[in-house]
C-alpha cells in the first residue's frame, strides 16, 4: 500500500478549518454561558418546599430594633395569638380571594363616589344596614396596642386604606363579634370621655367615614365596609399607648357598641390613611407624619410597624405621592412600567395613567390595567415555558404545577415608578400558593384600564415601605425585615 502524501496547501487549509470550527464552538459556548448568566441574574431560584406554609413561627432578625415600633404578624399565621386560639376559623384560599375581590370592589366604588357628588348626607350612622357581613378584606396584618388607663392591650388590624381607629366596647349595646382580647370597658378607664354632639370634632367624622355622624347623648360614628360589615358606636377620646415611650392622651377613636362582620378575632382596626382623624395625623406633632412598615416574608414570620423618622436606610428610594381624589384616604402612586426577567415590558405610559394607582396594605393581590396585565402574564408564561401550567382560578389565571420539581427558576419582576425608581419584587411576592400543584402569579386584571390599579400586600412583602405623609413622598427599600 503506497504512502499518502499530504500537500502543505491541504494541511494549511485543514488546520485553518479546525481553527475556525474551534472558534465558532468557543463563541457558541461563550454565548450560552452569557445567556445562562443573564438568566440567573434576572431570576429567583425558589425551593418548592418553601412555598408551603410553616406551622412554626420564625421571627425576623430585624423585628424590633427600631424605637416607636410595633411587631407585625399575619393574623392567620403561627406568630399570631389569633391563629393559635382560633384555628378552626382560618379562611381557605378561596375565601381569601373572595375577601380580596370584595375589598377591591369597595375601593373602586369608594373612589368613584369620592370623585363625584357626595353621598354623605344621605347615609347616617344610625341607619346602616343590619346585615351580618361575611368578609372583611382588610384583615391580613395585626399589631398590639394599649388603650385606656390602666392600659388594656388590644390586637388591631392596621390598614392604610382606612382613616378612623375603632375597637369594640362594652357593654356592646347592639352586638359584638367574638374577639381574642377582653372587650374594652370604658367604665374601667380613668381617661375615657365621649365627644359631644355639636362639636367640630364630631362633624369631622364625615370625611373619615363617609357617613354623617348622629347624636345619641353623645357623638355617634358609623363605618361600613364593602362587604356590609360595620361598626357603630360612640366617638370618644382616650389614652393610646404604642410603646412605653409613646403614649398619646386624648386620642380620638370609635368605641363600637354595634359591630358585625367576620373580623376574625381582632378587636378592631387602626386607620393609617390620610384624613386628619387617622393615627398618623393625630400623632403628627411627635412623628411628623412619618410611619413605615415591613410586611413579613410569610405568615410564619414577623415584620414591624414604626412611627416617626427611625433613620430610614440609605437604600430607601423615594417617589412622590399622588392625590387620587381630594376626599380619598388612599395613597396615590404613579406606576410607569414593569419588567420581567430583566425585560422591560412594552406598555404605553397612558395605560397606567388612565386609571392611576394606589398602594394598599389590605389588598392581597395587585390589580393592574388589563392591557398591562396581559403583557405581564404573556412574558411571564414565555419565560416559564419549561414548567407545566395548572388550571386557573376565578381570579388568578397564570398558574403552575410544581409537584415534580424540588426547585424552580422564576423570572424576577420589578415595578417602575415616577422619577425612574425601580422596586424589585421579592421572590415571596410573586406567587399566591393554593397548593404545590396550583402556584399562581399573584397579579390580577381590573375590568377596565380606567379602573384604579392597586399595589397589594403580597408584592410588598419584605419591603420597607416608608410613608412620609407631610413630605408627600413614599419610599421603598429591599430586605426591610431582615
Amino acid at each position: 500500500m503506497g504512502t499518502t502524501i499530504i500537500s502543505p496547501t491541504f494541511l494549511s487549509a485543514y488546520l485553518l478549518l479546525c481553527l475556525v470550527c474551534c472558534l465558532k464552538e468557543g463563541y457558541g459556548l461563550e454565548r450560552r454561558a452569557t445567556a445562562e448568566s443573564h438568566h440567573l441574574e434576572h431570576s429567583h431560584t425558589i425551593q418548592v418546599t418553601s412555598l408551603l406554609p410553616s406551622s412554626i413561627c420564625s421571627p425576623a432578625t430585624k423585628e424590633l430594633n427600631k424605637k416607636s415600633s410595633l411587631r407585625v404578624v399575619h393574623k392567620h399565621g403561627p406568630c399570631s395569638q389569633l391563629h393559635r386560639q382560633d384555628k378552626a376559623n382560618i379562611p381557605t384560599d378561596a375565601e381569601i380571594l373572595r375577601q380580596d375581590e370584595a375589598r377591591v370592589k369597595s375601593i373602586h366604588l369608594k373612589l368613584a363616589r369620592s370623585s363625584g357628588s357626595s353621598n354623605v348626607d344621605q347615609i347616617d350612622a344610625t341607619n346602616l344596614p343590619a346585615k351580618d357581613g361575611s368578609v372583611v378584606g382588610s384583615g391580613n396584618y395585626v399589631v398590639t396596642v394599649g388603650l385606656g388607663t390602666p392600659k388594656k392591650d388590644l390586637t388591631l388590624i392596621f390598614d392604610t386604606g382606612s382613616d378612623i381607629t375603632w375597637t369594640q366596647c362594652q357593654p356592646c349595646a347592639g352586638s359584638c363579634y367574638q374577639q381574642l382580647d377582653p372587650v374594652f370597658a370604658p367604665s374601667q378607664s380613668s381617661t375615657y370621655s365621649n365627644i359631644s354632639c355639636n362639636s367640630t370634632t364630631c362633624n369631622s367624622l364625615a370625611s373619615a367615614t363617609g357617613i354623617k355622624p348622629r347624636c345619641s347623648s353623645a357623638c355617634v360614628y358609623g363605618i361600613q365596609y364593602g362587604d356590609m360589615s360595620f361598626s357603630i358606636g360612640f366617638f370618644a377620646k382616650e389614652t393610646l399607648t404604642l410603646t412605653s415611650a409613646d403614649v398619646f392622651k386624648d386620642f380620638l377613636f370609635g368605641c363600637g357598641q354595634n359591630n358585625q362582620g367576620l373580623f376574625r378575632g381582632a378587636a378592631g382596626l387602626i386607620g393609617l390613611g390620610r384624613d386628619k382623624l387617622s393615627l398618623p395625623s393625630q400623632t403628627a406633632l411627635k412623628y411628623k407624619g412619618v410611619f413605615s412598615y415591613c410586611l413579613p416574608s410569610s405568615a410564619s414570620s414577623t415584620g414591624f410597624l414604626s412611627f416617626g423618622d427611625t433613620g430610614a436606610s440609605k437604600s430607601v428610594k423615594f417617589i412622590t405621592l399622588s392625590i387620587v381624589s381630594q376626599r380619598s384616604a388612599f395613597y396615590g402612586i404613579d406606576i410607569t412600567g414593569i419588567s420581567v426577567g430583566g425585560q422591560k415590558l412594552s406598555i404605553a405610559a397612558s395605560v397606567f395613567t388612565a386609571g392611576g394607582a394606589i398602594i394598599d396594605s389590605g389588598t392581597v393581590i395587585t390589580r393592574l390595567p388589563p392591557t398591562a396585565y396581559a403583557a405581564l402574564s404573556s412574558e411571564f408564561k414565555k419565560q416559564m415555558s419549561q414548567y407545566p401550567m395548572a388550571p386557573a382560578s376565578k381570579l388568578l389565571d397564570t398558574c403552575y404545577n410544581f409537584t415534580k420539581y424540588s426547585s424552580v427558576n422564576v423570572p424576577k419582576i420589578s415595578f417602575f415608578f415616577s422619577g425612574g425608581v425601580e422596586v424589585p419584587i421579592a421572590a415571596e411576592g410573586i406567587f399566591f400558593v393554593r397548593s404545590i400543584s396550583q402556584v399562581c402569579l399573584a397579579f390580577a386584571r381590573n375590568n377596565n384600564d380606567t379602573d384604579i390599579g392597586i399595589f397589594g400586600n403580597t408584592q410588598q412583602k419584605t419591603l420597607q415601605v416608608v410613608y412620609d405623609v407631610a413630605g408627600g413622598r413614599l419610599g421603598f427599600a429591599t430586605g426591610g425585615c431582615t
